[in-house]
């Protein structure tokens, strides 16, 4: 995760205050990140435990909205508290309200979550520099994904977080394939749209590495997802790495601009959001303000 002293606004103002938190979860036993009525998932849990702290309905902005099954070891989301909830959080303790809005999240989220406590961690909270939103300001999202090509590799401990693929793979046709879509490109072969959303991203690394356990790992960042659109790249280069397509397929299926058959989504629990990248404080409004004009 990232490292961070930020610059907190002063207190003494009225009005809200903006909270940054960092968190990790194991998406295994959520239907994703965002509220859905009747499910089980990150944000719902999260909302609901702020909600204990603060006895009214708190909304969090998240960095990036994670599918079902899928984890985050470096998820950062905002929310606004008063002046008076965020120097309440003590209770009239001698902590800072930082610390004390960990001690008690945790609690409160144990007493939610129940037999699952400790599939989400808060790590740090703190006030944010003015200008901060933890979606808009963010400069790239970096994702990681596990397979482990061939029986011989396949490691119960590790099955929740990696892909079992019968077939090997060759990692150099996988990044022979995977660096002809690097660059600003529009994805709609490689998302599932959304209503009113661009499929225009800039994607900045796709590579894939084998490691000392065999074991081989997907880089993806970019400045931004779409939805589906890290398992969709991954699942399409898995054909690639077969040895099913040449590895210009990737590209000559992004330049047809739409999804059709041969649209493979990997499967969510291998992968794991990462990490989460903003600029200096004095550029966090400038950077927020430029994501939603692109966005727009």
């Amino acid at each position: 995760m990232n490292e961070r002293k930020p610059a907190a606004p002063a207190l003494g103002g009225g009005g809200f205050l903006r909270v940054r938190m960092d968190l990790s979860y194991d998406g295994g036993p959520f239907n994703g990140w965002a509220l859905q009525p009747g499910l089980l998932t990150v944000q719902g849990a999260l909302e609901e435990s702020l909600a204990l702290l603060v006895r009214r309905p708190v909304r969090v902005t998240v960095a990036g909205r994670t599918d079902a099954g899928v984890h985050a070891r470096g998820q950062v989301v905002h929310l606004d508290l008063t002046e008076a909830e965020w120097l309440g959080l003590p209770r009239g303790h001698e902590l800072d309200p930082a610390v004390a809005l960990l001690r008690r999240l945790r609690g409160a989220l144990s007493r939610i979550l129940g037999d699952l406590t400790g599939a989400i961690e808060v790590h740090d909270a703190g006030l944010a520099p003015e200008g901060f939103d933890a979606r808009f300001s963010a400069l790239w999202r970096r994702y990681s994904y596990r397979i482990a090509d061939g029986a011989e590799r396949w490691d119960p401990v590790l099955r929740g977080i990696t892909l079992w693929h019968k077939a090997p793979l060759n990692v150099e046709l996988l990044n022979e394939g995977a660096a002809q879509l690097l660059g600003l490109q529009d994805f709609r072969s490689y998302c599932k749209p959304r209503e009113g959303a661009t499929t225009i991203r800039e994607l900045q690394k796709f590579e894939f590495g084998r490691g000392s356990d065999g074991v081989i790992v997907a880089t993806v960042q970019a400045d931004a997802f779409c939805h589906n659109m890290v398992r969709s790249l991954v699942g399409s280069a898995l054909r690639v790495g077969e040895g099913l397509e040449q590895p210009g397929w990737l590209h000559a299926r992004l330049l047809e601009r739409k999804r059709d058959a041969k649209s493979v989504l990997a499967a969510p629990h291998p992968l794991v959001l990462e990490e989460v990248a903003y600029p200096s404080d004095g550029e966090l409004l400038a950077r927020a303000e430029l994501t939603r004009a692109r966005r727009e």
